[in-house]
């Protein structure tokens, strides 16, 4: 029997079961807020909702990325020389719920949340205290922010900061990777909500030519333990990537090849018009 650990319907749960009722599957890209610049993560997100995206991952930039590979490393130096902080990012989304109530996951390091939180004790969480997280909590929910997924937190120390997004009524997403035991697999399927992010293959984020056949085996083992909907990302970069992921999964994340494109643009004009571009061409297939 799955647990359930949210009462409330989410705005990321209530896609997906459109979704479902529709027999349709997911389209999550992932960007690096502040990259190029914050205006231009804006009309980033209205874009990426026009061209179809389901839920939209909001990368917060950090120093020290060691789970990205070096795309969207780069894409953290150049959103860094601007000098903002999550409090500017959260007043983007404020701004893009002006235009669109598409889902929006922050997709952070713990380091950026803490600081944020005012806490000077970034390498001691399981030690924190739950309201150091209710500052963040409260701000997310109110610029319109859906779930959060902390990439260097463990579902081990996350009882906390799951309670305290939980009361908030914000979904806490987990990633799992092929290497992920039975064990932890359950623990995610009891502490996730929203969707849980497998990751196709072990190692740094980037884009590759072939999908791995582990990520479907990995899908089919959460769904021993799950019911949540389950998006697969990691190197998912072509059309016929995603065609691939839909047979078996309810989402296809793609973040390295649509920052790729931001990173190739003449202007922050043309970088909203290449995302657009290239994102209606992996729809389409």
């Amino acid at each position: 029997m799955f647990s359930v650990v949210n009462l409330f319907l989410s705005r990321i749960a209530e896609t997906f079961a459109k979704l479902k009722r529709d027999n349709r599957r997911g389209f999550i890209p992932f960007i690096t807020a502040g990259d190029p610049d914050l205006q231009t993560t804006l009309d980033l997100i209205i874009e990426l909702a026009a061209a179809g995206a389901t839920v939209i991952e909001l990368g917060i930039p950090f120093t020290d990325p060691m789970a990205d590979g070096p795309v969207i490393q780069r894409a953290s130096e150049r959103a860094l020389r601007h000098g903002f902080g999550l409090t500017e990012v959260l007043r983007v989304v404020s701004e893009v719920r002006k235009q669109t109530d598409v889902p929006i996951i922050l997709f952070s390091y713990f380091n950026p949340l803490l600081q944020f939180c005012g806490s000077d004790r970034a390498h001691e969480t399981s030690a924190l205290p739950a309201f150091s997280f209710e500052k963040l909590a409260r701000a997310a929910k109110a610029a319109g922010v859906d779930g959060i997924l902390v990439t260097d937190l463990v579902p081990e120390e996350a009882g906390e900061f799951a309670s305290v997004l939980r009361a908030h009524d914000l979904d806490m997403i987990f990633l799992v990777a092929p290497t992920s035991t039975d064990e932890r697999l359950q623990m995610v399927a009891e502490r996730a909500s929203g969707l849980i992010y497998a990751v196709s293959r072990a190692g740094i984020t980037g884009a590759r030519e072939e999908m791995s056949a582990e990520a479907e085996k990995l899908v089919r083992r959460v769904l021993k333990f799950s019911d949540s909907p389950v998006a697969v990302g990691f190197g998912i970069s072509k059309p016929e990537h995603i065609a691939d992921v839909w047979r078996y999964a309810d989402a296809a994340v793609v973040g390295s090849a649509i920052v790729s494109e931001i990173e190739q643009a003449q202007s922050a004009d043309d970088a909203v018009a290449r995302v657009g571009r290239f994102a209606r061409e992996l729809l389409s297939g």
